[in-house]
C-alpha cells in the first residue's frame, strides 16, 4: 500500500470516529435551580438549546417569552451569555434577559426603571426584573414591557 493511500484511509477512519463522537449530543448540565449550562454564543440556535433544556413548567415560560420577543421586535438579536438568553437590537444593545431558578423564572429588563409600570424587582440604578412563578404569566403586561424596552437604548455588554 502506498503512503498516500495509507494517509487517505487513516484520515477517513479518524473522520468517521470524529463523526460518531460528535453525533451523540451530550446532555445539557443543569446548574443550581435547574438553569441550563449553555456555552456563550450568538444567534437563535443557542437560545433554543437553552429553552429546550429548561426543566418542567419553566420551559413553557421560556418558549412564551421567546415567542413574544420575536413577534414584537423585528430583527431581534439573540445570544446566550452567562447561562442566560439575551435579547437585543444590533447597534442599540441588549434590552432583556431571563434566568431559571428553582421556583421561578427571573426576567430582567436592563433599562427597567424607564418602563411603565416599573417592574417590581430590583434595586440597581437602571435594571428591574420580575419573577414569574408557575401559572403567573401576564402576557399583555409582558408584551407592553418588551415593546417599551426595545424602543430604548439597551445595555452594551
Amino acid at each position: 500500500m502506498k503512503s498516500s493511500e495509507l494517509k487517505s484511509k487513516s484520515s477517513s477512519a479518524s473522520g468517521a470516529k470524529a463523526k460518531r463522537r460528535t453525533s451523540k449530543a451530550k446532555p445539557v448540565k443543569l446548574l443550581s435551580g435547574g438553569n441550563p449550562q449553555i456555552a456563550k454564543a450568538d444567534g437563535d440556535a443557542p437560545v433554543q438549546a437553552y429553552i429546550a433544556a429548561i426543566p418542567g413548567w419553566k420551559r413553557d415560560i421560556g418558549k412564551r417569552l421567546d415567542a413574544l420577543v420575536v413577534r414584537n421586535v423585528p430583527k431581534v438579536r439573540k445570544a446566550v451569555k452567562w447561562n442566560s438568553p439575551f435579547y437585543g437590537i444590533e447597534g442599540q444593545g441588549w434590552f432583556l434577559s431571563f434566568h431559571v431558578f428553582t421556583r421561578y423564572v427571573k426576567v430582567t429588563f436592563f433599562n427597567g426603571t424607564s418602563l411603565r409600570p416599573v417592574l417590581p424587582g430590583g434595586s440597581s440604578k437602571e435594571a428591574r426584573w420580575i419573577d414569574i412563578h408557575e401559572d403567573d404569566f401576564d402576557e399583555a403586561q409582558m408584551t407592553s414591557w418588551i415593546k417599551q424596552a426595545a424602543a430604548l437604548p439597551g445595555w452594551l455588554a
